[in-house]
């Protein structure tokens, strides 16, 4: 065994990814903080030298997942230039989450479906919607959308719905088929009806100058 393999992750780290396995899988509710050491393999003391208490770990195993979800989009919005095409690509990012065998749903809905209100971490499962709200309203207006925040928030009710769709019926190609499908006819729509209304604008411009 080299050194690399045989130097262990850092207690930080291995709390970490035992959290990420065990809150996705189970649910951040039904996991006791114990079982977290245990997967962890480290002393009840590592815990508490890193976090503040369970609270804290969920708010960093979320953290940990709005990091991945949001570096998954970055790349897939990258490929591309045209607003239309980012758009899309939001879908293919998706689309991969979905193809994962461990998907269990959005860990953002599910998490704020468990925890009680006044739970701090509840902030990081809002500000993963906002971002991704506003992923979606800003390509929206660049596409030139005629109601860009009708857009997003169509957008955004089509990729919750998805995300709903591959955890609860089992078949996540579908859902990500599905959706991205959806978002051509609802992207086209908004900008067609955009281009119809500026085109309406110019023709009695242009009749007068004929």
């Amino acid at each position: 065994m080299d050194e690399t393999t045989s130097v262990r992750q850092p207690a930080r780290e291995r709390l970490l990814a035992a959290a990420e396995e065990l809150f996705y899988q189970e649910g951040v509710q039904s996991v006791g903080i114990d079982k977290v050491i245990e997967r962890a393999g480290v002393a009840k003391a590592s815990l508490y030298s890193n976090f503040k208490g369970k609270e804290d770990l969920v708010r960093a195993y979320l953290e940990a997942r709005f990091d991945a979800r949001r570096a998954a989009i970055e790349a897939k919005l990258a490929l591309h230039a045209a607003p239309r095409a980012r758009l899309l690509s939001v879908f293919d990012a998706m689309a991969e989450a979905f193809a994962k065998p461990n998907y269990r749903g959005c860990a953002f809905m599910r998490a704020t479906a468990e925890m009680p209100a006044e739970a701090s971490a509840r902030q990081v499962c809002d500000d993963a919607r906002g971002w991704t709200r506003g992923i979606f309203l800003g390509l929206a207006k660049e596409a030139g959308a005629a109601n860009p925040d009708t857009l997003a928030r169509h957008l955004l009710l089509l990729y919750d719905g998805a995300a709903a769709s591959a955890q609860m019926d089992g078949d996540a190609a579908a859902a990500a088929a599905a959706a991205k499908a959806a978002a051509v006819l609802l992207i086209d729509a908004a900008c067609s009806k955009r281009a119809r209304s500026l085109a309406r604008r110019r023709t009695p411009y242009s009749r007068a100058r004929a």
